[in-house]
């Protein structure tokens, strides 16, 4: 069992910058991959980007590449998501996810067994 509470959101004005982080409780953190996900009301939930348990691939969204990084620190059980250059349509609930894996770099919704309760993010323009 995992369990992820997501922090850093808030409210920015946009080409504004914030870093998500996502803390997971136990000691097999560096099994999981890691996702950050978005859902705006009225939209489904959507990728944003995933990185693997190492940290050495990571994988985005073509509508945030260029501008997010996502990173992680498994000696710190937290995974990072840095947003910059962000625009209103970024504004969404985003939450994070893990998936027991040593292999594969899910993207969608439907491979992730564990979610965070997730953090508003909210750009003004």
């Amino acid at each position: 069992q995992v369990q992820l509470v997501e922090s850093g959101g808030g409210l920015v004005q946009a080409g504004g910058s914030l870093r998500l982080s996502c803390t997971a409780s136990g000691r097999t953190f560096k099994s999981y991959a890691m996702g950050w996900f978005r859902q705006a009301p009225g939209n489904e939930r959507e990728f944003v980007a995933a990185i693997s348990w190492s940290g050495g691939s990571t994988y985005y969204a073509n509508s945030v590449k260029g501008r997010f990084t996502i990173s992680r620190d498994n000696a710190k059980n937290t995974v990072y998501l840095q947003m910059n250059s962000l625009q209103p349509e970024d504004t969404a609930v985003y939450y994070c996810a893990a998936e027991a894996t040593l292999t594969r770099l899910p993207a969608r919704v439907s491979e992730y067994d564990y979610w965070g309760q997730g953090t508003q993010v909210t750009v003004s323009s």
